[in-house]
């Protein structure tokens, strides 16, 4: 099923301070969330951000605090955000289908709350090239684990042009021109 922006609640998970400089490529994988989640806002996409222990683990990057200051932050103690009662009620709330997840790390908190949201009855997709784990071979086995239970693995560009759905219009052009082209 193709995403539509409407429809989509984007989830960013665990992107924080004492968590993001332990994991492989985090400042491509940061740059790419943080690429998506500008698109997300322009499009009027709808955000939710978890932090896990942020008394331990600190809170957002810097990086993404654009993107977080229009979104609801919710910590949890879970590493599935799903287990955590405000997430739930966040994610009814919406009243969105479709769930797309990015953030870390992705065999751990991403790969339980995917599975979680699937298992509730949502659509979930996870942005391959905006997730991340400390080692590689843990993202590209979480990957291959969630695509097995129906999880839809997507990039970031394919988010970004599946909410715009077509060329011609003002909103394309102007993404295009400040995030694609640019």
């Amino acid at each position: 099923m193709l995403l539509n922006a409407s429809e989509t609640l984007l989830v960013i998970v665990d992107v924080q301070e004492k968590l993001a400089p332990v994991i492989h490529q985090r400042d491509k994988l940061i740059g790419r969330m943080r690429w998506l989640g500008e698109i997300a806002d322009e499009l009027n996409v709808a955000t939710l951000v978890t932090e896990q222990y942020p008394k331990g683990l600190g809170i957002s990057v810097d990086d993404l605090s654009a993107i977080i200051e229009n979104a609801r932050v919710i910590e949890k103690l879970h590493f599935s955000a799903w287990q955590e009662p405000q997430f739930v009620d966040a994610v009814k709330q919406s009243s969105k289908q479709q769930l797309v997840l990015m953030g870390m790390e992705a065999h751990v908190c991403i790969l339980q709350t995917a599975i979680d949201l699937k298992n509730a009855g949502f659509d979930v997709y996870v942005v391959e090239d905006a997730v991340g784990s400390r080692r590689e071979s843990d993202k590209s086995t979480a990957l291959q684990r969630m695509q097995q239970y129906g999880i839809e693995i997507i990039s970031s560009e394919m988010a970004a042009y599946e909410w715009l759905h077509k060329s011609g219009t003002d909103t394309f052009r102007h993404i295009t021109k400040h995030w694609i082209r640019g």
